[in-house]
Formats: structure tokens, C-alpha cells, sequence
């Protein structure tokens, strides 16, 4: 079978750093042979340095010479062009989050469904290899019935000083849609998308409007600070279930906090580091996981499960439906903190 040609539509740091790295270690199975940036000294850049035959500023002009693409640009464009590849019959692989609204996620998968085509997002957290072990042990009962699920995505004062993180009209919003995205999906996927019934949230950016704020991670300007640092918020679900949820950039904390827990009837688990807690035998058992190997990189999988995905010979692990939960929740947690008001799926 011929190789899955590939471009790269954006070609900044997430796409440099993650993706074409990741299709290069896949080179017998993915060939990437077009690039398309808005920076045209950029595109050209990475073309020559990767010998990619073709590239563009005009990322329609990608679509004659590629099976699929892999879509790294701002948050406002992941629906147009998503959208304009599938109908031009090319396969999608797009960053999260899936799209500024959830109404634009709805016409993706519209889009997706009428073309026939893979449609698949960047959760890539789903791919590490404690989530997988971590799906496993519920998916086998190991834990019961998931009951309460907490998640924190959280970093000491690392506000993104590059890009346009904080750009709220080309991102919509701060690091609920760039970071706790990843963890509010991870929470879900392993607690199996239960439906929700209402979503209360809260949202903070007081730490990076202060004059003299201390960041790790580049300058901004706090004056034109829009978009949000913090974010915390309750998710109660349909069957029972309950979702504690916080992330920031800048949080004033000892250490950055990257954690998912799930609490069942019969168990429970931390999926970093993974552990398994049990009481069986009259005893209270805590099982650490042992690592035959320690270097896999989440984003070669979600790369080799989307070319597999492209040809037919497996599913997507990251659902557009599922991606579409997670925009929901996100919408309803910046609603939840401008009304004042918990937000209501019933």
C-alpha cells in the first residue's frame, strides 16, 4: 500500500515540536509532502529543512497534494479549514481544542460524516501510556462503577509568553481551552462520557493584570490580559457522578499539578503516576505500576493511530462526538462564571 501523504497546515510550535517529528519517525507508513503557513519565510523554512515538496500560505492550495491533514493553527481557524478539507475529501487530524464553539464542532462532524472521512482531535493525553493502562483497569472493573473523578491541570506561573495564547479573538479563551482541555477530556474518556446535568464553573485572570506579575514562561502584557489563568468548576452527571475540575497558568503553588483521579465502588485510581488502590482480602492494597520501558512519546501513537484510522484499519481513539462533550463543558464553564449560575444539559 502507498504511504498517507501529509501536510501540515500552521507550522509553528506545536507542529514543529509534536507532529512532524512524529510522521517522520513513521516514514514507512506517512509521507509529508505539503506545508502551509501564513508565514510564508516559515513554510518555506521547514519545506527546505525537511525536503517537503511543496508549500504554501494558502492552505486550500494543500489539498491537491496530500490524503490527509494535520491542522496546528490558532483555535478560530480549526473549523474553516477542517471543514474545507473534508469536503475536498482529505482526512483530518486537528489540534485541540476542536473548536472555538461547540455549533463549529457540530459542522465539523457534519462535515466529516457527508464526506466520509477521518475526523480526529488532538487529545493527546489519551495516548500516554498511564491513561491506556489506567482505561484498561476500568474497562475490566478493577475500580467499579467510576463515582467521583478529580482533575487538575495546573502550573506555577507559566503563562504562555509566545504565540497567541492570550489572545482571546484567535483563541477564545486562556487555560481552560489551551490546557485543561486535555484533562477534561482524559477525565471523561475514563469515566466512559457519562451524560451531563449541569456544569458550575469559575474563571480567574487577577495574577496576570498585576503590574509587576512573575512569569516563567516569556513576557505579556498584563494591561490587555483578556483571557483567563484559572479556572475551576463542578460537573455532575446523569447517573450520579460527580467531576472536580481546575487548571491555570498561574497558580501560586509550590509545584505544577498534572493529576487525574478516579474514586469507584470497588477501587480507585491516580493515572500520574498510575496506581491502583483496592480494599480486598480485609486489606487496603495500593499498587504502584512498573514500567518495562519509560520513553514513549503519546504523540507517535495518536500519529500511528490516525494513519491506521486513514486507511481503514482501526478507529480513532479520540471520537469528534467526544471532542464535541468536551467544548460543551468548556462553553458552560465560561457561562457558568458570567451568569453566576450553574448550567443545565437537562
Amino acid at each position: 500500500m502507498e504511504k498517507l501523504r501529509m501536510g501540515l497546515i500552521g507550522v509553528g510550535g506545536i507542529a514543529i515540536s509534536r507532529h512532524l517529528p512524529s510522521f517522520l519517525a513513521l516514514k514507512d507508513h506517512v509521507e509529508i509532502t505539503a506545508v502551509c503557513d501564513v508565514n510564508q519565510e516559515r513554510a518555506e523554512t521547514v519545506a527546505n529543512e525537511h525536503a517537503i515538496p511543496f508549500h504554501t500560505t494558502q492552505y486550500e492550495e494543500v489539498f491537491q497534494h496530500v490524503d490527509a491533514v494535520t491542522i496546528c493553527t490558532p483555535n478560530k481557524f480549526h473549523a474553516e479549514i477542517s471543514i474545507a478539507a473534508l469536503n475536498a475529501g482529505i482526512h483530518v487530524l486537528c489540534e485541540k481544542p476542536m473548536a472555538m464553539s461547540s455549533a463549529e464542532c457540530e459542522e465539523m462532524i457534519e462535515a466529516a460524516n457527508k464526506a466520509d472521512k477521518i475526523l480526529m482531535i488532538a487529545y493527546h493525553y489519551r495516548y500516554t501510556k498511564e491513561a491506556r493502562a489506567a482505561k484498561r483497569f476500568i474497562d475490566e472493573g478493577e475500580i467499579g462503577r467510576p463515582l467521583v473523578s478529580r482533575a487538575q491541570a495546573i502550573r506555577r506561573r507559566k503563562v504562555p509568553g509566545w504565540g497567541v495564547f492570550t489572545n482571546k479573538d484567535l483563541q477564545g479563551g486562556g487555560s481552560l481551552i489551551d490546557f485543561g482541555c486535555h484533562f477534561l477530556d482524559l477525565s471523561l474518556h475514563l469515566m466512559e462520557f457519562p451524560e451531563i446535568a449541569e456544569v458550575s464553573g469559575a474563571t480567574y485572570n487577577e495574577l496576570s493584570r498585576q503590574l509587576d506579575v512573575v512569569n516563567q514562561w516569556g513576557s505579556f502584557d498584563p494591561s490587555t490580559f483578556e483571557v483567563e489563568d484559572h479556572a475551576t468548576a463542578f460537573i455532575k452527571f446523569k447517573d450520579g457522578a460527580t467531576l472536580l475540575f481546575e487548571t491555570s497558568w498561574a497558580a501560586n503553588l509550590a509545584d505544577d499539578q498534572e493529576t487525574v483521579s478516579v474514586s469507584g465502588t470497588n477501587g480507585g485510581l491516580d493515572v500520574f503516576p498510575l496506581k491502583l488502590y483496592q480494599a480486598k482480602y480485609g486489606m487496603l492494597l495500593d499498587q504502584s505500576a512498573y514500567w518495562i520501558s519509560d520513553d514513549e512519546n503519546p504523540s507517535l501513537p495518536q500519529a500511528a493511530n490516525f494513519i491506521e484510522s486513514c486507511r481503514g484499519r482501526q478507529k480513532p481513539l479520540v471520537k469528534p462526538e467526544e471532542a464535541l462533550i468536551v467544548s460543551k463543558i468548556i462553553e458552560a464553564i465560561y457561562e457558568s462564571s458570567e451568569t453566576g449560575k450553574a448550567i443545565s444539559f437537562t
